[in-house]
């Protein structure tokens, strides 16, 4: 072979590299912000899968353990109290940024469950509870601050519907995959597995996540896109959110009042509903399996009604962005009315039934007011916003938590079951009296 031809051969390679690095560069993945929404989603399934692991598991652990439903009760706020200081982690996640800030709540939290199987009283089991529920709590700010950074204004409901799914997933997923590691092996290989497959997440998360500033996959058209449609007057300024000063704002309380009041629902569905079906209905835990995932089918089901509602009131009755929600979780919580005659049902089955109808309520009004905190606020402020009307939520779970644990026994779950129909509807009053629209919220879903 002549110098030429080696030269010439050498050339063709460099360029073909040349050209098969930039292709590799210039690799753009369409519609990368629903990738992303589902990467984060698959994160809050593993949240609640874990979190919901002691619930299903409640009946063997507290008869292992010797420990009765009062001191459950504690076990159980334990966790709520610590999960109230969502702020910090949302603070956290503000400054060191999403996806790293999350990393780390997520390894903590996956460790932490794995750690329960090592508990052998209801004190170290709470004391679990509490450290898990602190790391919990980043779960809700880093889905809001997701949203609010991927998505333009009229999806953002819709993508916070999604995120939302894995909290009713990741609690319909665990009675079914508790009950088999526990039938299989025992309650503690339960929670090592479901810490596990946390740990797995994370990884994954470390690798494909970055912000839409610096994800190198997502094309210019998709950013403009997102920019576009996104409100001018919710830009980050680059200051760090004040807490003193959003506290003092009326918006806050219009969505943080209605998540207190909300909140118990999701906290009975969660932590009490596996021990009702046991101790009230006498399911065992073949049949809990069988059945207790239900309501949080329904649950996946009105994370999606919520923004669907929203979608049309725009799109057909002209209703603005905020009103538009407010109306949505207006009928969640007309919805609510059902569960206050699920203790008074002598079929089990319609019990289950009008529970489902709570969890598919619940979710609708639910998504609806957690994604009002992108609407209403800075997107340097979001997961600031959304942990503390986050540690509303818990407060009143906690609360409703201890009154289940205290009084149970002597008044039964029937009195609770009407409180939770109740309480939405105050909610409702709550969200339309407190809430000013701000003007610069686009009034449909094409402006």
């Amino acid at each position: 072979m002549s110098d030429t031809q080696a030269t010439t051969e050498r050339d063709a390679v460099t360029a073909n590299t040349g050209s098969a690095g930039s292709l590799s560069s210039q690799f753009k993945v369409p519609g990368l912000r629903w990738w992303m929404m589902t990467l984060i989603m698959l994160g809050s399934i593993l949240n609640y899968l874990t979190r919901s692991t002691l619930s299903v598991a409640a009946p063997n652990v507290l008869h292992d353990l010797q420990i009765n439903e009062h001191q459950y009760s504690y076990i159980v706020a334990a966790f709520q109290i610590a999960i109230m200081f969502q702020p910090l982690c949302g603070y956290v996640m503000d400054v060191l940024g999403l996806r790293v800030g999350l990393a780390i709540f997520a390894t903590a939290w996956s460790l932490t469950n794995m750690a329960h199987g090592l508990a052998h009283n209801w004190q170290m089991l709470a004391a679990l509870r509490a450290l898990l529920g602190f790391n919990e709590g980043s779960a809700n700010p880093a889905g809001m601050k997701a949203t609010a950074e991927w998505f333009p204004a009229k999806e953002r409901g819709f993508a916070g519907g999604v995120y939302n799914i894995g909290a009713s997933f990741g609690s319909m997923l665990a009675p079914p995959l508790v009950a088999w590691a526990i039938l299989a092996y025992n309650w503690q290989f339960a929670f090592v597995l479901t810490g596990g497959m946390g740990l797995v997440w994370v990884l994954l998360w470390i690798l494909f996540y970055r912000s839409p500033s610096q994800h190198r996959a997502l094309s210019s058209s998709e950013k403009e896109y997102i920019a576009k449609g996104q409100e001018t007057f919710l830009d980050s300024d680059g200051t760090r959110p004040s807490i003193l000063r959003l506290l003092r704002k009326r918006n806050f309380w219009g969505i943080a009042i209605p998540r207190f009041l909300a909140d118990p629902t999701w906290g009975t569905l969660t932590f009490w509903l596996p021990l009702y079906l046991n101790t009230v209905r006498h399911f065992d835990l073949k049949q809990i399996a069988m059945f207790a995932w239900m309501p949080f089918l329904a649950a996946d089901l009105g994370c999606l009604c919520g923004p669907s509602i929203t979608a049309s009131l725009q799109k057909y009755f002209g209703f603005s962005l905020i009103n538009a929600r407010r109306s949505a979780f207006t009928i969640g919580a007309l919805l609510m009315i059902g569960v206050a005659y699920a203790g008074f049902v002598e079929s089990p089955y319609t019990a289950i039934a009008l529970i489902s109808l709570a969890g598919f309520a619940h979710q609708t009004l639910s998504v609806t007011v957690i994604t009002m905190s992108s609407d209403l606020f800075k997107r340097s402020e979001v997961a600031t916003v959304a942990g503390m009307a986050g540690t509303l939520g818990n407060a009143g779970l906690l609360i409703f938590s201890l009154m289940i644990g205290a009084l149970v026994l002597s008044i039964g779950y029937a009195p609770f079951f009407i409180c939770l129909a109740v309480l939405d509807l105050i909610g409702a009053v709550v969200l339309w009296t407190l809430v000013q629209p701000p003007e610069e919220v686009p009034r449909t879903l094409d402006h």
